[in-house]
């Protein structure tokens, strides 16, 4: 039994039945990729490689890559990437990977159990690198989850919650109980699936930034956050016909779609 590693946020998922329904969302076919972000012990790897998938594994524990190599020695669709999936060129680490015959390049999916600590940095990079991939499911912690789908006008609706809608098509699944892993967690995760959507805008990084200005304070109007990277925003808005009162979690992604077009024509 592995010895799980706080500094890493490992928790292994152990129940079956919410492997199976994580193996079921994904819908692999044999002539697909799929790539796992922290396979950990290989429990949820055994039900991948099971689907005659190409299944790439992405893990940062120096101790489990050996591990994992060695349980799947004889399985010739599987292969594992010791690294920090942060630091990895999702394009680049597939097109180089032996075992991957891609078949079907136009369905390369990816699955992951996301560290609490670091999944809302790993929702940023596959927003990012999206267009690799036909479909994403992930386990997150379910304060995330419900971050990543609150509607407007939900007070957890923020810049994480526009940034992967205005990158994917994104649906919760189901709920996973802290009783699924080993250790325990002391919190409730979900499971949601991403699709991904073409690129919406000429420039991402200044949505974002427009994005992070209108949250800057959410509390405050969304003219008093963004006039102060734009003195005529009030101006910007009743033009874009956004009342100038609103907070920012009340704009739906048309508006705040619409509203950066009309911030990037100055």
């Amino acid at each position: 039994m592995t010895r799980p590693k706080k500094s890493l946020g490992q928790n292994f998922l152990r129940d079956e039945a919410v492997i199976d329904r994580i193996v079921k969302a994904l819908d692999l076919k044999h002539d697909e990729t799929v790539v796992e972000i922290g396979a950990g012990e290989g429990a949820l790897t055994k039900k991948l490689i099971a689907t005659g998938a190409d299944v790439l594994a992405i893990e940062i524990d120096s101790e489990l890559v050996p591990k994992l190599r060695s349980q799947f020695a004889l399985e010739n669709k599987f292969s594992v990437i010791e690294a920090d999936v942060l630091a990895v060129d999702l394009q680049s680490a597939l097109a180089e990977n032996p075992h991957s015959a891609f078949r079907n390049p136009h369905s390369i999916k990816l699955v992951g159990n996301l560290p609490y600590y670091i999944s809302t940095a790993i929702l940023q990079k596959l927003a990012a690198e999206r267009q690799v991939f036909s479909n994403i499911v992930l386990m997150l912690q379910r304060e995330v989850a419900k971050r990543v789908t609150a509607l407007p006008a939900n007070s957890e609706r923020g810049y994480l919650t526009v940034t992967t809608e205005a990158a994917f098509e994104v649906t919760h699944l189901f709920d996973v109980p802290p009783t699924a892993f080993f250790p325990e967690p002391k919190v409730w995760s979900s499971v949601v699936m991403l699709t991904p959507k073409p690129k919406s805008v000429g420039d991402e990084q200044r949505f974002k930034d427009l994005i992070s200005a209108a949250f800057a304070q959410k509390r405050k109007t969304i003219t008093n956050n963004l006039k102060h990277i734009r003195g005529d925003a009030a101006t910007v808005l009743e033009k874009t016909n956004i009342d100038s009162r609103r907070r920012a979690e009340t704009l739906t992604l048309d508006e705040w779609l619409a509203l950066y077009k009309s911030f990037a024509k100055k």
